[in-house]
């Protein structure tokens, strides 16, 4: 196999600027970022209050990136019905895509139907029976028959995610009593959690199996595997997957105490995780939540994973028409720390505001992403000891001098990829301008939807090089992403190469011409 590189630079002016700037030694200056467009992904949950057609047509406008389905509710024809309305709007647009992320309900401990809300005040005496349909003032039951052996005297029981909570005071063979402690009302199946404890259950449970053969029958792009405590579960997912030849990418919710222990096992696992902040303030000390937040983005931008931060970042717009101040600086905050995408759960899915939602999380992640200082050369790993840059192959190297010569010449990056591996590893570099990422695999398109940065485009490649060049900068000034007169910097990877027999790695800097 021979692998080559070629860097060329059509334009006189543009090769003088960059020459001047390596004889500077700018490079390690930095700038801001200069992208008009946003570059942080939204997730959207779809429910009730967004699952007509009119309002996916809506999200998608308003700036929904990737669609999720919460099999936690729902059946799988409403689900169905969801992904057939996303899969019609993708049809339609060659340069506009929502990816479709199945969300495993996972192993949930959950109280059961009330036919109202149950008042609980603090002090008051209540229990939870493994007992099946029980539902009175004071008792309920629950669904997981080892519930009672699981919890201790002495524990606090969280409900719906900490919104209640209560002391376990004694127990019998088959209920647990307890006192409200932080009282609220108990409606059908909230979520249970007991404080720094995970319950002895399967990450995936017989229903998950049910919904990943479903998310399989309809080529879903993601999953969303929830409650993963080690990386066990997701080598046996992605068995699963390779022998159905399902080419879904496997996203992994880190929501459980058990599963900090093992984050780096997990994550490398995995094709990228999410920060479920919901559960993981329930099961954790709710301080110690923003630092796993931090700390997890931080190790999946290291192993070049995407991450996505979730839970209660728009809560109060569920019913309210403007978000608090501390949930716009959640989202900055989110934006800041790196994460590849945020993620909208009640605020789509039921709330009374959903596009009002995503217009907010919108405009706070690119008002915070135009602020953000970027470095001409972007950050990469040293050995302390030999003092090299170690890469892991070419085509990770060829991406960090992709994004060196884009940030310093400040052009928009048009890469050409059958694999998306070429335009992850850019998103990864954070170039301070857009990456145009042209495939002509749909699959491709629709997973590149989650990365930061990226804008994934179908097109058929010719086997002319130029007229292929011609076609994509001709559609790019067609829909005003690029103007005439403006340098790009044109990538074609070389993982699986497209216009040689050989592999190889390709750069070019040229004018856009009418």
């Amino acid at each position: 196999m021979c692998l080559s590189s070629l860097v060329y630079i059509t334009d006189k002016d543009k090769l003088n600027s960059m020459v001047e700037l390596l004889n500077s030694g700018a490079l390690g200056q930095v700038k801001r970022n200069s992208s008009p467009r946003r570059k942080t992904k939204i997730v959207c949950t779809i429910g009730p209050s967004t699952s007509s057609r009119e309002m996916i047509w809506k999200l998608a406008e308003a700036g929904m990136n990737v669609a999720r389905l919460n099999m936690s509710h729902g059946d799988h024809a409403s689900h169905k019905k969801t992904i057939d309305l996303v899969k019609e709007y993708n049809a339609q647009f060659e340069d506009k895509v929502i990816a479709i992320m199945l969300d495993t309900k996972g192993p949930e401990v959950r109280s059961g139907d009330v036919p109202q809300p149950i008042q609980l005040k603090e002090g008051q005496e209540f229990n939870f029976t493994i007992r099946r349909g029980v539902c009175k003032e004071n008792t309920v039951s629950v669904n997981y028959d080892d519930f009672v052996n699981d919890v201790e005297v002495g524990d606090i029981l969280l409900v719906d995610g900490g919104m209640m909570s209560l002391a376990v005071k004694s127990k019998t063979k088959d209920s647990v009593k307890c006192v409200v402690v932080d009282g609220g009302e108990l409606k059908s199946r909230r979520h249970l959690n007991v404080r720094g404890k995970s319950a002895t259950l399967p990450s995936i449970t017989d229903k998950d199996w049910e919904d990943i053969k479903f998310g399989v029958d309809n080529q879903v792009d993601f999953y969303a595997v929830s409650f993963v405590k080690d990386a066990k579960v997701v080598h046996e997912l992605k068995d699963y997957l390779k022998g159905c030849n399902a080419d879904i990418h496997v996203i992994v919710k880190i929501e459980s105490a058990d599963s900090i222990p093992n984050l780096h096992s997990i994550i490398s696992a995995s094709d990228g995780a999410m920060v479920a902040r919901g559960d993981l303030g329930a099961e954790l000390p709710i301080e110690e939540v923003p630092l796993l937040q931090e700390d997890i983005i931080r190790r999946c931008r290291n192993m070049h994973k995407p991450v996505i931060v979730a839970t209660n970042m728009l809560e109060s717009m569920i019913n309210h028409p403007t978000p608090t101040r501390a949930e716009v600086s959640d989202i900055a905050i989110a934006v800041r720390e790196g994460a590849d995408a945020i993620m909208l759960s009640g605020e789509t899915a039921h709330g009374k505001y959903p596009i009002k939602a995503v217009k907010v999380m919108h405009t706070v992640a690119l008002r915070t992403e135009s602020s953000l200082l970027v470095s001409i050369m972007p950050p990469v790993r040293f050995n302390a000891y030999k003092g090299i840059l170690l890469q892991s192959h070419m085509g990770e190297m060829f991406a960090f001098h992709s994004t060196t010569m884009a940030n310093t010449l400040d052009t928009p990056i048009i890469v050409f990829t059958r694999t998306g591996s070429m335009a992850i590893l850019l998103s990864h570099y954070r170039p301070s301008s857009s990456i145009f990422a042209f495939t002509n695999e749909e699959r491709i398109k629709q997973r590149l939807a989650l990365y930061q940065g990226v804008m994934p485009i179908y097109m058929q490649f010719s086997d002319d090089v130029e007229e292929t060049f011609s076609r994509a900068l001709k559609l790019l000034m067609d829909k005003n992403l690029v103007e005439e007169g403006e340098h790009v910097t044109l990538v074609q990877s070389g993982a699986q190469p497209i216009w040689r027999q050989e592999s190889t790695h390709h750069i070019q800097v040229r004018k856009v011409l009418a």
